[in-house]
């Protein structure tokens, strides 16, 4: 399945060879996919407003625990596509190399396994998230 192709370093559409709108196929696409899911704030998405992390009410200005991050993390990756898809996310984890209290950064991946049994990963890199 396509999804739209974003630019790394802004998160923004991008467009192909031809000007049009470019797309992007899995696997990158499904990484780029979960990316997207771990990004989005709880309720952001106005089409369904259950999707996202609750980030403003429990994440960001607070210190919840490492795992609790963790479960956030893999459940965005689970829901990074419906299940109708050709190919969606069945197993996910989160790895934490490194959390800094202090300057709240997170080091680590959330790594996953789709229906194709296929490996991706998606990296956390302290403020950022990015496609493996």
């Amino acid at each position: 399945m396509k999804t739209l192709l974003l630019d790394v370093a802004t998160w923004d559409l991008i467009t192909d060879a031809n000007g049009n709108i470019a797309a992007a196929e899995d696997p990158y696409a499904l990484a780029q996919d979960v990316a997207s899911q771990i990004r989005t704030f709880l309720a952001e998405v106005w089409y369904d407003t259950t999707l996202g992390i609750p980030y403003a009410s429990q994440i960001l200005g607070k210190n919840p625990p490492v795992s609790v991050l963790q479960e956030y993390l893999v459940n965005a990756a689970l829901t990074a596509r419906p299940n109708t898809a050709d190919v969606y996310v069945v197993k996910a984890k989160c790895v934490i190399q490194s959390f800094n209290r202090d300057t709240r950064q997170v080091f680590g991946q959330v790594q996953f396994i789709d229906s194709n049994n296929a490996a991706g990963a998606v990296s956390l890199n302290g403020t950022t998230v990015s496609v493996a």
